[in-house]
């Protein structure tokens, strides 16, 4: 946990390193970001116009000469595996960037060599490490919510569990500590006592533990994650990580050690013998007021149409009412299931059942400790569902068609052709902007746009209204356009010679509803090809090629695309690459969170379940010299284990849903309600209702042993 941070840093300090400064030099430069498999792939082409010092950057030695290319270990891979994306990286390679110029083992990147000539619109090389990288591994803000997230998911559970672990260990010394507080230790050294222990243990099992880790980043930074790998010296902790293991365990044990010896050292008699214990306190409880209370209100508020997002008021609300809710389940678990269990031992006549509730109504404590990590790890795991939806909607295209825009400029009409038959591609268009300026002046604009009316209707959500041989203009009731051309207004284009043609607004609409981010979008002439003006500037158009959405096609799309003009700009449209990279990045800590998670949970549980068996062991025996059979035993164990468990998941469902919602909320984003994800929450929860019933079968043992009542 304490070296992901280390390990984006190290990632962002190399990519600072190797990114390009524009400034004056005998070389210009053009840089491209281009997505593959949800992969960013960067190129940058280079080009030596006069004679003189090379800028270098780092992990090579020299820039490639034309007809040249140096390709990251990675991409040398990969075009070794797919020659098709060859066309991407032309030229001949000539070597591989060492690890000081990569941000991570998996980066994809290239320097190209080319001619000037080659390379429009390109800007001079100043010098290599910009000091601040562009593109980090992740967004500061991002950033931020993985910590918050991890610190729910990873974090909470971890406490749990250390504090389980402790309270065990206490409780299982606790009549040992009660003799030597009855033969004359104070109090104070009673406690004492029972901390060291827990430190001792605790500092061993850090070590171990660290020891652990050490061995495991070595093979796991050769591994990596999907859309992160690192090298081994980047996930080496350092002094400070090292030292809050090292002393952050022990103190925490020593803590929780002074609190679960305190019963013994005060009143060691109850211990000694059975005593009654205290009911829980109920204040816990309480704390689930603030928490759910500003997380339904951010809900109220998205049903009633009101949009909460943005504001600094909600960045703090937000997360200060998740933890509140998050330490409200672990507190006001206890007494809600207290009281659940004594209105249900009234209520039932089943044997079991009832002294099932009767045990739970008077030790809770007992019961909770076995399921509180796995009530956190479903609040964490609601909270992630949330994260990840809000990131993927942001990020991803969700239309069934994929837009690829390329400006004409940088294409020649062989290539416009090639492009066109490129395996994939469903059609192919054009648009112009009409003249502007540009010199700053507000000057009323349009599109347009070449097609036919079946090629609007096949590429459009719906098209109503479109008449072959006219010029029309599209429009969408749903959206406004920026300038929104009327009727009648007239709109010039410009013509490669410098000359202007005019274009008039018709009144003729086509009743359009497009794909989010369409060149089809509402306001937009669509002209028919025998009706556009012949020589229109390449400078004011786009290419547009049309294919499916799925994620082969649009990798086969790309790839034909950089084999016929490797140096042109192609944007697909509604893909943020950058996004993309970064969702499967904090996706790949989030699973990895969850999984340590989970352990966490599971072996709190299992520690736990055992305690209780072992603590149970004389009311047990008890019970079998009563008279109770072995199932009625059985039934008892289950049902004080389920019984918790379940007010505590669906506690943890309902609260955990109402904090993704509101968090999904006070995003922005287009999706306020998680529907989808609630299914799996109600199966997880099932899940572990079922294992946590059929583990607690076996800890009823049919040995009995009149020993462990012997002294009561």
């Amino acid at each position: 946990m304490l070296t992901v941070p280390s390990i984006l840093a190290a990632h962002d300090m190399r990519t600072a390193a190797r990114e390009p400064r524009p400034g004056a030099s005998n070389f210009v430069y053009r840089e491209f970001t281009d997505p593959y498999d949800l992969q960013p792939l960067h190129r940058i082409f280079v080009a030596r116009t006069a004679p003189g010092p090379t800028p270098i950057p780092p992990g090579i030695k020299n820039l490639p000469d034309p007809g040249e290319a140096i390709v990251s270990p990675k991409l040398g891979e990969v075009l070794a595996v797919n020659p098709e994306a060859a066309g991407l990286v032309p030229g001949r390679l000539t070597g591989t960037i060492a690890p000081e110029g990569l941000g991570g083992a998996d980066d994809l990147y290239a320097y190209i060599g080319t001619t000037p000539d080659k390379l429009p619109e390109a800007g001079k090389l100043g010098s290599f490490d910009a000091g601040r990288t562009l593109k980090p591994v992740v967004e500061p803000s991002s950033l931020d919510i993985l910590r918050f997230v991890l610190g729910c998911i990873v974090l909470l559970p971890l406490i749990i569990f250390l504090s389980v672990c402790a309270r065990i260990s206490g409780e299982s010394r606790a009549r040992r500590l009660a003799a030597l507080r009855l033969v004359g230790l104070s109090a104070k050294d009673t406690l004492r006592v029972n901390a060291g222990e827990s430190v001792a243990a605790a500092l061993v099992g850090a070590v171990i533990g660290l020891i652990g880790y050490l061995g495991l980043n070595e093979v796991m930074a050769r591994i990596g994650l999907p859309g992160l790998h690192w090298y081994p010296a980047d996930g080496r902790p350092d002094g400070s990580t090292m030292a809050a293991c090292l002393v952050g365990c022990p103190a925490l044990a020593w803590v929780v050690g002074q609190f679960s010896a305190r019963r013994a050292a005060v009143s060691p008699i109850s211990v000694r013998r059975t005593g009654e214990r205290k009911p829980p306190k109920k204040y816990g409880a309480l704390l689930l007021i603030p928490g759910l209370g500003v997380i339904s209100g951010y809900c109220a508020l998205g049903v009633m149409g009101r949009d909460p997002s943005g504001g600094s008021s909600s960045a703090v609300l937000v997360p200060g009412a998740v933890l509140v809710t998050g330490v409200g389940l672990v507190f006001g678990l206890a007494p809600i299931t207290a009281w659940l269990a004594q209105r249900l031992a009234r209520m039932t006549k089943s044997l079991p059942v009832s002294l099932a509730m009767r045990r739970t109504e008077v030790d809770p404590g007992s019961s909770l400790r076995v399921v509180t990590g796995l009530v956190l790890l479903v609040f964490g795991a609601s909270l992630t569902q949330g994260v990840l939806v809000e990131l993927d909607q942001i990020s991803r295209r969700t239309a069934p068609l994929q837009e690829y825009r390329i400006p004409l400029s940088e294409v020649s009409p062989a290539q416009r052709k090639a492009m066109a038959k490129v395996p994939g591609v469903q059609a192919s268009t054009v648009s112009y902007g009409s003249w502007d300026p540009l010199d700053g002046s507000d000057v009323g604009h349009a599109d347009l746009v070449v097609g036919t009316c079946s090629q609007l209707a096949a590429y459009t959500e719906r098209a109503v209204g479109c008449v072959d041989g006219r010029i029309m203009q599209l429009r969408d009731v749903r959206t406004t356009y920026e300038y929104d051309p009327k009727p009648g207004e007239r709109y010039s284009f410009v013509l490669k010679d410098g000359r202007k043609v005019f274009l008039t607004v018709p009144h003729e609409k086509i009743d359009v509803r497009p794909w989010d981010m369409s060149v089809f979008e509402s306001g937009t002439l669509l002209v028919p090809p025998s009706l556009l003006p012949s020589d229109l500037a390449d400078a004011d158009g786009v290419l547009t090629l049309l294919s499916d959405a799925d994620p082969s096609t649009v990798r086969s799309v790309l790839d034909g695309i950089g084999a016929v003009a490797p140096t042109a700009a192609v944007e697909p449209v509604g893909i943020v690459i950058d996004s993309l990279a970064q969702l499967t990045v904090i996706r790949s800590l989030l699973v990895v969170g969850m999984v340590l998670g989970l352990a966490i949970g599971v072996a709190a549980f299992v520690v736990s379940v055992a305690d209780r068996a072992m603590e149970r062991r004389g009311q047990v025996t008890a019970l079998a010299l009563l008279g109770a059979r072995a199932g009625t035993s059985r039934v008892v164990q289950v049902v004080q284990v389920v019984l918790p468990l379940v007010v505590g998941l669906g506690a943890a469902i309902v609260a955990g849903w109402l904090a993704e919602s509101s968090y999904l909320i006070t995003g922005g984003g287009a999706v306020h309600w998680d529907w989808e994800g609630l299914p799996l929450l109600f199966a997880c929860a099932l899940g572990v209702v079922v294992a946590a019933a059929l583990a607690s079968v076996p800890m009823v043992r049919r040995h009995i042993d009149p020993e462990h009542i012997r002294r009561d």
